[in-house]
């Protein structure tokens, strides 16, 4: 049987090895860490190779992802479908080990980290999402949602500041569930961290209410061992574990400093460091009884056969309760919710209420909510504006986790990438609302969302200088551009009530990335539709008033401008212009739809065309060409009452008479 060394060593031999192959990549945490990563993965980790998305299994992330040959050489190991050939290609084009891990390329990622602090962030929305879903289903004798969630962290995470706001509120939950190993090696790219990192670790995460364990020896098992058994211990508070290491441990040159950090140790001190190491094997060879001695297909195979048993008995006992969680892990929505949300609909749309968008949205949440009890809402310190709330709702705290709200406080960034964690975990369909403007402190989480493929539904209020008097700085003029150009994210911005419900239900409904929801502050009047229109809504762009025959002006508008844009098109109308409308709530949306239904919406034939959207104009060119004109932002905003500063931009109906006027 292989010595702990020699087992942590293979990690070390398989890291070094594929930088080196890869000509590029970050062999240093990977070698410092793998005496940490032996004991946990041995010793305590709860998984299953053989299926890889066992519900109950712990949860493992490397915040500090450049490290990934750590973990790729982890899942290698213990057995699951990671062939060597897939290491030996790694950081290469189309293989499963790209250069930082990315959740759906290789079985047992659990999510996409690189971006540095936010992969303890997504941890934090595990373990909320554990500590959330045992209280809703646990029962008496049956702990059916029981597990840890682990996460490795260096230095860079611990400067992102995304690492305060998250573990702040994870000590003030009281995530005990959540151990975090801090990778205290004091390098960083720039080299010693002395210079520019010398915060109190251990005071600063005491203050944020958890339990430390400080200067563990991340080279000794038995140090190692003991400082888990800890953190274990108590369910009370998370755990940080401080553990002192070298980065590049093991190369005669190059450990303890920056030069093991990012880039290959080289062909002549890859073979110093083996005889450093007493490691006798070539380039990626493996000994089978070190393979045997990490294999953790066995050892899975019986914790997921007993957690099965313990769903058995569960199901027995409390079979709706049993059949309600497995949906729920599943991503499936209510066996009746297309027909439920459609009736929603049809009651929004008869109301014919006029409500700001943000109200619209509250409606639309308050009659999915009984519907979805895997809603788990919040907002970041602003529910009372963002209208994320809804009558029945309950705020998850840390003495009573069995909510399906979260005052996530003024943390914007932080609550994105929390809620990329939960919807990582399972169980939820999570959503999160802060003022448009404040997109650009969680800007990274979105477009980790999207990368990641990821059912988040981001609700995004105060859309434009309708704000009104609060003024510029949170007035949103750029945003609306910037999310619309993420890949694989929608961005829906409905006009009225109907065109609300409409984004809630397809944001809900979809399963292959996030959505955001964009909604005004001031009222917007209910835009009358017949059936068929409001059917093509989904389709993200339709006709909302037309004329007979071929039009001559087709204008095209969103959210607030909808209104200002029917107004122009019936004064045009009246002097004898033909005029066609068109809604596009979600442009994305509307370029998934056929070429032909494109077309009927938006003819080639007509060229003049003019879109209107308070905010930044660039985006819209797409539509209306280069003959065509947008009426919209071109600067930042002013502070001022709304309808004065749509005056003063020249966001009215007469300034879109006036503009198709002089298209002539």
């Amino acid at each position: 049987m292989p010595n702990r060394t020699e087992l942590a060593n293979a990690i070390r031999a398989l890291s070094m090895d594929a930088v080196q192959a890869a000509k590029s990549g970050h062999p240093g945490a990977p070698m410092g860490m793998a005496d940490i990563s032996e004991v946990l993965w041995r010793d305590y980790l709860n998984h299953n190779p053989q299926n890889p998305d066992w519900p109950n299994r712990d949860r493992f992330v490397l915040s500090n992802g450049h490290g990934s040959m750590l973990l790729y050489s982890l899942l290698h190991l213990s057995g699951y479908d990671l062939p060597l050939e897939e290491l030996k290609n790694f950081r290469q084009l189309h293989s499963k080990t790209p250069g930082h891990p990315e959740h759906g390329y290789a079985p047992g990622v659990e999510t996409t980290t690189g971006p540095l602090g936010q992969g303890l962030a997504n941890a934090v929305g595990m373990a909320l999402a554990e500590r959330v879903l045992g209280a809703q289903f646990n029962r008496k004798g049956h702990q059916v949602v029981d597990h840890y969630t682990y996460c490795f962290l260096g230095d860079g995470c611990m400067m992102e500041g995304i690492s305060h706001e998250v573990s702040s509120l994870a000590g003030t939950l009281g995530l005990g569930k959540l151990i975090a190993f801090y990778d205290d090696n004091g390098i960083s790219i720039d080299g010693d961290v002395d210079g520019w990192f010398t915060d109190d670790t251990v005071a600063r995460f005491e203050s944020y209410g958890w339990q430390v364990i400080p200067r563990v020896d991340g080279h000794d098992p038995d140090e190692i061992r003991t400082a888990i058994e800890t953190a274990r211990k108590n369910t009370d508070k998370p755990t940080l574990i401080c553990c002192k290491t070298i980065i590049g441990f093991g190369s005669p040159n190059k450990e303890g400093k920056e030069s093991s950090h990012g880039a290959p140790l080289g062909e002549e001190e890859i073979q110093l460091t083996r005889e450093r190491l007493g490691w006798k094997h070539g380039a990626f060879d493996i000994p089978q009884n070190i393979y045997e001695a990490w294999d953790a297909r066995g050892k899975g195979r019986k914790k997921e056969q007993a957690w099965n048993e313990a769903m058995d008995s569960y199901r027995r006992e409390h079979p709706e309760l049993a059949a309600e969680l497995e949906r729920r892990l599943k991503g499936e929505l209510p066996a009746d919710f297309a027909d439920t949300a459609r009736q929603i609909i049809s009651d929004i749309n008869a109301k014919e209420e006029k409500v700001a968008s943000r109200k619209a949205s509250q409606n639309a949440i308050q009659a999915l909510a009984p519907v979805l009890p895997e809603f788990l809402g919040g907002s970041a310190d602003l529910a009372g504006s963002n209208l994320t709330k809804w009558e029945g709702c309950k705020p998850v705290t840390r003495m009573d986790p069995e909510g399906n709200y979260i005052y996530y406080g003024v943390r914007e960034f932080g609550m994105t990438a929390i809620m990329n964690g939960i919807a990582l975990h399972g169980g939820f369909i999570p959503y999160g609302g802060t003022f448009l403007m404040f997109m650009e402190y969680a800007r990274n989480a979105v477009r980790m969302a999207a990368l990641m493929k990821q059912r988040n539904i981001l609700v995004y209020t105060h859309d434009s200088i309708g704000l009104g008097e609060d003024g510029p700085t949170h007035q949103a003029v750029e945003q609306l551009a910037a999310l619309r150009s993420t890949p694989n994210l929608e961005t829906w911005r409905p006009c009225d009530t109907v065109e609300t419900a409409v984004a809630w239900v397809q944001a809900v409904q979809r399963q292959d990335g996030p959505s955001a929801l964009i909604f005004s502050r001031q009222g917007l009047p209910h835009q009358n539709r017949e059936a068929d229109q409001i059917s093509a809504i989904e389709k993200g762009g339709y006709i909302l008033r037309d004329t007979a025959g071929t039009p001559d002006v087709i204008i095209i508008a969103t959210g607030s401008e909808v209104e200002i844009a029917v107004a122009a098109a019936e004064q045009l109308i009246q002097a004898g212009t033909p005029v066609r409308v068109v809604s596009m709530p979600c442009a994305e949306r509307f370029e998934a739809q056929s070429a032909e239904y494109r077309e009927s919406v938006l003819p080639s034939a007509v060229r003049k065309r003019v879109a209107i959207e308070a905010a930044s104009k660039d985006f819209w060119y797409k539509y209306v060409g280069l003959d065509g004109a947008v009426v919209g932002m071109s600067t930042f905003g002013e502070s001022a009452p709304a309808g004065d500063l749509y005056k003063h931009f020249g966001l009215t109906a007469d300034a879109v008479v006036s503009t198709v006027t002089q298209l002539g």
